[in-house]
Parts: structure tokens; sequence; C-alpha cells
């Protein structure tokens, strides 16, 4: 039970990453609140799941994009639950092309869903985590914001920019005893990678050292660590949950 007693903010948990990241908060004790924002039908049934397993669950469908729905979902958690003790940032999409085919309605939707709703969010819980002098915020990047990836210049610079706004936070706020730290998953296989030619996802596979592919799960249980007590030491680190593909 290493989240015991702790309120979760998880953004875009309704399926993927962000859902076996709320299974594995409600697992370790956690009090958790997701976010959806298109996916209402996955998240009744995903709060459903976790309630009926005994956690503490409440969805809340909401733009992290938007400045004022980020404070609004913080003030009805907060309502809801009476603290909050760490917030997930993982919502984001892909707008995935060449850079000169690259529209800027497509850069700037990958940069506010990806790193702006990081802002929002954080900028919303500073007021009760500096109250309570503590608190854990983790910020899901990416290798491809450390190595680059063609065809991926706004994904990869959305997740760049979320590693170093993890560093300035951490800087801002460790003296008051919040933590802030990124996750850079590798190839994680989810029901997106699923869709992909098989023959082109083990080239992928034996491109990586581990000789697979990561599961949410992989990555679940980094954010885990980083959410709880056992990594009260470490803050404005990025955890490369990657079999090995940056070294």
């Amino acid at each position: 039970m290493l989240l015991k007693d702790k309120v979760v903010i998880i953004t875009g948990a309704s399926r993927g990453i962000g859902k076996a990241i709320a299974q594995k908060c409600v697992e370790e004790g956690a009090k958790v609140a997701f976010t959806y924002l298109s996916s209402e039908e996955k998240a009744k049934a995903l709060e459903a799941e976790l309630t009926q397993n005994g956690g503490e669950v409440k969805g809340f469908k909401s733009n992290a994009s938007d400045f004022e729905a980020a404070q609004k979902l913080v003030d009805d958690v907060m309502e809801a639950f009476g603290q909050v003790d760490v917030l997930i940032n993982n919502a984001g999409i892909t707008r995935d092309t060449l850079l000169m085919r690259m529209t800027e309605e497509q850069w700037d939707e990958v940069m506010n869903t990806n790193l702006k709703s990081a802002f929002n969010l954080t900028k919303a819980v500073q007021r009760p985590m500096l109250k309570a002098r503590k608190g854990s915020i983790i910020n899901m990047s990416s290798v491809v914001g450390v190595s680059g990836n063609a065809g991926q210049a706004n994904y990869a610079a959305s997740k760049a920019g979320m590693i170093g706004f993890t560093k300035s936070v951490a800087q801002e706020l460790g003296s008051r005893n919040i933590r802030c730290n990124a996750i850079a998953p590798g190839f994680i296989e989810t029901e997106m990678t699923a869709a992909l030619d098989e023959k082109v996802v083990q080239e992928w596979r034996n491109s990586i050292p581990l000789k697979r592919g990561g599961s949410p799960e992989d990555v679940a249980n980094a954010t885990v660590f980083l959410a709880s007590d056992m990594s009260a030491y470490i803050t404005g680190q990025t955890l490369h949950v990657c079999g090995g593909m940056l070294m």
C-alpha cells in the first residue's frame, strides 16, 4: 500500500498508460481522480471497475489544455477528496507528419494537449500542495523528447519541453517539499500499437536491448515509485522506462 491515504490526479486516464496508472494507484491504496475528454464510455467503465474493487475513484470530464477548466478540476477534487498529494500529467496526443507537411493546427494541438496542460494543472495544484508543504508531480515525457524522431517534430518538442518544465518546477518547489519528476517511456505496446504491422513491431522489439516492447504496467510501476515516499529524495529527474533504447 505505497500510496495509502494519498489523493492522486491523473490526466487522460481512460485508456492505455493512463488507465494502467489509475489501476496501479488504486491497488496501492490511493484515492484517484482522473480526467477524460472524449472517451466517456471507457471512463465510466474504468470508474465502475476500480470502484467495484474497493477503490475511491472519480472520473471528471475535463479539458486539461484549458486553463480555467484545470483550475476548476483541482477545486472539484479538493471538494470531493479534501486534498491533492500527487499530480500525474499524462494527457497527450500525436499528430505525426513531416515538418514540411505539418500544419500550424497540428503543431498547436499537440503543444496545447501535451505541454500547456502540464502548465495548467501544475499551476492549479500548487496552492493546495504549498499549503500542505508536500506533493509529488509526475510529468509524462518520452524518449522521443530526448532523441527526437523524424515525423514527430511537434510531439518531440512538446515532450522535450516537459523535461525542461520538470527541472524548473523541481527547483522552484523543492524547498517546500514538493517534488517534480518526469518519466520517459520508450516503445510501449498499447491498443494504438496493436493496429500496426506485426513485422514492423517485431523489428522495433529486436532493436531494444531487452528485446520486447514495454507494457503500460511497466510505466505504471515507475509512476507509483515516483508518487510514493520511497522516492522522497528524488526530484528534477527523468526516469527512462524504455528497455535500454536510450543509454
